[in-house]
C-alpha cells in the first residue's frame, strides 16, 4: 500500500481531502443554494426531533416512512414520470439498478465519459457492454446495427450533464435511436436535476420531450436539491421491479427520514421558484465566463453551472490549486482517473450562493495567481 501510494504522489495523483472552513467554495454542486435554505433546514430539524437521526432499517424492513413515501410522489410529479423510488446515493442508484436491469443475454452502450458510478455498474452486469465515443451517435447506431437483434435487452447509458465537462447529451438524438433498436435509455441526470430546462426539471424539459415508458431517470438528491441521496423514475412497472430487484436498495438503510422531509420542501421550493432560479443561475454562469475571458484563462462552457477551467497537466492543476487555497479560494484540482491523462482542470462551479463581492474575491484571486505563476515561468 505504501509503495503504491508512493507512485500516487510522483504522478501527482494522490489524494487527500480538504476541510472547507475558511474558505470560499467556488467547486461545490449546491448549484441552487438549497443546502442552507431556511425553509429547507426549518422543516428538516421538525422532522429530525419527530423521528430521529436515522430510518432504522432497509426500505423493505422497516424503513420506508410517509416522508419517504412523500418524496417520491414529489419527484415523480416534479420529473413528469408515473412512479419514482430512493436510492443512498447516486452512486447506489447506478450500480444497483443497471445490473438488475440487465444481464447475461443483454446488451449495454456507455459513453465513454460517463460518470464512474455508471462504469462500475456496467461492469457488475454481466451483460455485453460496449463503450461509444463520447456522444459519437453515429458510432452507437453502427454497433446496434451490428449487435442489438444478437441479444433479448438492451440499456443506452449517457449522463444528461456530463459531470466534469458540463456538456449536455442529445436526448432527442437518443430517444429516435432507443426507438428504432428497440432499447432502454438510462439517463444519470445528477448534474441536470434543477439546472436544466426552463424550469429546472432537467433533460426533458430542456429538449421538449415527454417521459416515455423506455427511459429510466436517476437522479440525485445532493446536488442542486442540496440534501443526500439519489432516485430513480420511469414507469410503475420498472419501480416494482427495481423495488424488487436493485440490491443496493434491497440491502442499505433507507435515507433518514428528517433528510426525506428537507427535501420535500427542496423540491416544493423548485416548483415555485424553478424558473427565477435558471434565470439566476445562466446570470452567475455568464459572469463566471466574463471573468474567465478577462482573465485569457481557457475554459469550457455549454450553458451549465460547471466552467472547467483547462490546465492540462496534473503538477500544474495542483499547484494552482494549492496556491488558490493560501488565498482563502477552494477550486479542487480534477485529475486522472476521474478525467484522462493530460486533462487536468480546476472544476469551477457556478452557484446562486455567490454574491457580486465573491465573483471580485474570485477574479482578484484568480488573477494573483496567475500572474504570481507567469512571473515564476
Amino acid at each position: 500500500m505504501e509503495k503504491e501510494l508512493e507512485k500516487l504522489k510522483k504522478e501527482k495523483l494522490y489524494r487527500k481531502r480538504v476541510l472547507v472552513e475558511g474558505l470560499k467554495d467556488f467547486c461545490s454542486n449546491d448549484y441552487l443554494g438549497l443546502r442552507r435554505h431556511p425553509e429547507v433546514i426549518e422543516e428538516a430539524e421538525r422532522v429530525l426531533k419527530e423521528q430521529g437521526l436515522g430510518s432504522g432499517a432497509s426500505q423493505l424492513v422497516s424503513g420506508y416512512t410517509k416522508y419517504h413515501k412523500e418524496l417520491e410522489e414529489a419527484l415523480a410529479d416534479f420529473k413528469k414520470v408515473p412512479s419514482c423510488v430512493l436510492f443512498g446515493s447516486g452512486f447506489l442508484a447506478n450500480v444497483g439498478a443497471i445490473p438488475a436491469l440487465v444481464g447475461e443475454e443483454d446488451i449495454i452502450l456507455s459513453d465513454e465519459l460517463n460518470h464512474a458510478s455508471i462504469i462500475d455498474g456496467v461492469r457488475l452486469s454481466k451483460a455485453q457492454r460496449y463503450v461509444f465515443k463520447h456522444k459519437d451517435y453515429e458510432e452507437l447506431e453502427e454497433l446496434l446495427s451490428k449487435n442489438r437483434t444478437k441479444y433479448r435487452r438492451c440499456l443506452i447509458v449517457t449522463d444528461t450533464v456530463f459531470s466534469m465537462d458540463g456538456d449536455i447529451a442529445d436526448l432527442r438524438r437518443l430517444y429516435e435511436i432507443c426507438e428504432g433498436y428497440d432499447c432502454m435509455l438510462y439517463l444519470d441526470e445528477a448534474h441536470a436535476t434543477g439546472v436544466l430546462g426552463k424550469t429546472g426539471r432537467g433533460g426533458l424539459e430542456h429538449f421538449g420531450l415527454e417521459h416515455k415508458d423506455f427511459v429510466i431517470v436517476m437522479g440525485t438528491l445532493s446536488k442542486a436539491l442540496g440534501g443526500y441521496g439519489a432516485f430513480l423514475c420511469g414507469s410503475k412497472l420498472l419501480v416494482e421491479y427495481l423495488v424488487n430487484r436493485a440490491r443496493s436498495l434491497i440491502f442499505s438503510t433507507s435515507l433518514p427520514p428528517h433528510v426525506c422531509a428537507g427535501l420535500i420542501k427542496s423540491v416544493e421550493i423548485l416548483k415555485r421558484e424553478g424558473e427565477d432560479f435558471i434565470k439566476r443561475l445562466r446570470l452567475v454562469e455568464e459572469n463566471l465566463v466574463k471573468i474567465l475571458g478577462e482573465l485569457n484563462l481557457e475554459f469550457k462552457y455549454f450553458k451549465t453551472p460547471i466552467l472547467p477551467i483547462l490546465v492540462y497537466s496534473e503538477e500544474k492543476a495542483l499547484r494552482i490549486s494549492r496556491e488558490l487555497l493560501k488565498e482563502k479560494v477552494f477550486i479542487q484540482a480534477i485529475r486522472y482517473p476521474t478525467v484522462p491523462k493530460g486533462q487536468a482542470r480546476l472544476r469551477l462551479t457556478a452557484s446562486l450562493n455567490y454574491t457580486p463581492q465573491d465573483l471580485e474575491f474570485l477574479k482578484e484571486k484568480l488573477e494573483k495567481v496567475i500572474k504570481e505563476r507567469e512571473r515564476e515561468a
